[in-house]
């Protein structure tokens, strides 16, 4: 149990320096263009790339995992990950950028991979809503705190990128200290087909909670990339809309772990729904009392405090309706889920705010919320002879 205990905060600190180096290099990035007369277009355009590196290797994840195992595939993610941020002084070019960008979407893609599948498959039942929001709340906090050290900037250009790196090897070279593990496997994966049947099968067992991650990436997203731009056209300063981003990212972090831990208590799948019309509530009012900075931080606060749970969440209800053999699968589509609604964030955000006058931008994340929230509360979960001995189900049984 110890060697378990230790296994996972080593994980779960992995987890938290990559946040913290995501939640650097996002705004790191975007000052620097900026700064150097590059369009907001292209600068939008070269923040997709770690989304396309996600999409791009995200077929291609399952066979090395469940031949090689858990540890070197989350090794050699984070050594991609490291050299990348290590590159980026050796030359300022918009495509150079762009594609060790795109490298480290697909580094990180790999160690989230590795270290969700490997915490889900070696949580108890009665753990997993724990473990997997300690996960969510280390990268939480650390991408929250990696926008800090982009101030560095000021300093020296290079000096944020060599200080997220060296943190990266520091974060690296623990995990040389973990004993490989292999994830369960019935079958084995053996030609692009048979990840594809997998992929049907995966959706089949648990479709809805692909939607909470898929619905937290197009919330993240779009908050931090089209909200400001809706903010300041309605008469909001730049330092209100700091202010209001924090307030929503640490609701998001101080109830992540609560939640997780009322969720092996209630079920997973009601506190989704509770948290899910919460969110729904909550951004709706916001549209109401938008032109008041102190009503909206409020809202997103409390915005933040439940909907800031929604992938971890849909993480640890995907573990619950999957079948063991599938959780890799299972990971790789929430990655995946994630991904998709992170690229489609900014764009149909822009598109809301340029072409709707009179309608607030906050209704466009309010009917997600409820879609999503009628997806979760309409569905039935498949049972098999495998499910039917899984005392998780005893939560869908209402």
């Amino acid at each position: 149990m110890n060697t378990q205990r230790v296994r996972f905060w080593i994980l779960v600190s992995i987890v938290g320096i990559s946040g913290f180096s995501q939640g650097m290099l996002l705004p790191l990035i975007a000052i620097i263009f900026e700064n150097s007369g590059v369009s907001s277009d292209l600068n939008g355009l070269n923040a997709t790339a770690l989304y396309i590196g996600i999409l791009l290797v995200s077929p291609f994840m399952e066979y090395p995992l469940k031949r090689f195992g858990y540890k070197p595939i989350i090794i050699l993610g984070g050594l991609v990950v490291a050299s990348s941020l290590a590159l980026f002084p050796l030359w300022k070019s918009f495509w150079f950028w762009f594609c060790l960008r795109l490298l480290i979407g697909i580094g990180d893609h790999a160690l989230h991979f590795g270290t969700q599948t490997w915490i889900t498959s070696f949580s108890s039942e009665d753990k997993r809503g724990r473990n997997i929001s300690l996960y969510g709340l280390f990268f939480g906090v650390g991408f929250a705190a990696g926008p800090l050290l982009a101030s560095l900037v000021n300093i020296n250009e290079a000096l944020p990128f060599i200080i997220s790196s060296v943190l990266c090897f520091i974060g690296w070279a623990l995990l040389f200290l973990l004993k490989n593990d292999f994830p369960e496997q019935t079958i084995e994966v053996n030609s692009m087909k048979e990840t594809m049947k997998r992929f049907r099968s995966a959706w089949k067992y648990g479709w809805v909670a692909f939607l909470p991650p898929l619905g937290y990436g197009f919330l993240e997203s779009s908050l931090n990339g089209s909200f400001p731009v809706y903010a300041l056209r309605i008469g909001l300063d730049v330092t209100n809309i700091s202010i209001l981003l924090f307030s929503f990212a640490i609701g998001a972090i101080t109830f992540q772990l609560p939640l997780g831990i009322l969720s092996d208590k209630f079920g997973r799948r009601t506190v989704l729904m509770f948290i899910l019309f919460t969110g729904f509530l909550s951004f709706t009012t916001a549209s109401f009392v938008e032109h008041s900075p102190t009503a909206l931080i409020i809202c997103l606060f409390i915005s933040g405090m439940v909907v800031g749970s929604t992938f971890s969440l849909g993480i640890s209800y995907m573990t619950d309706l999957m079948p063991k053999n599938l959780l890799p699968t299972g990971n790789l589509l929430c990655g995946v889920a994630f991904s998709v609604g992170s690229l489609a964030g900014p764009y149909l955000g822009g598109i809301f705010i340029k072409y709707t006058n009179d309608i607030s931008y906050f209704f466009i994340i309010s009917s997600m919320l409820l879609l999503i929230f009628i997806a979760v509360t309409l569905y039935k979960p498949i049972l098999t002879t495998e499910k039917s001995t899984n005392p998780s189900m005893d939560h869908f049984s209402s």
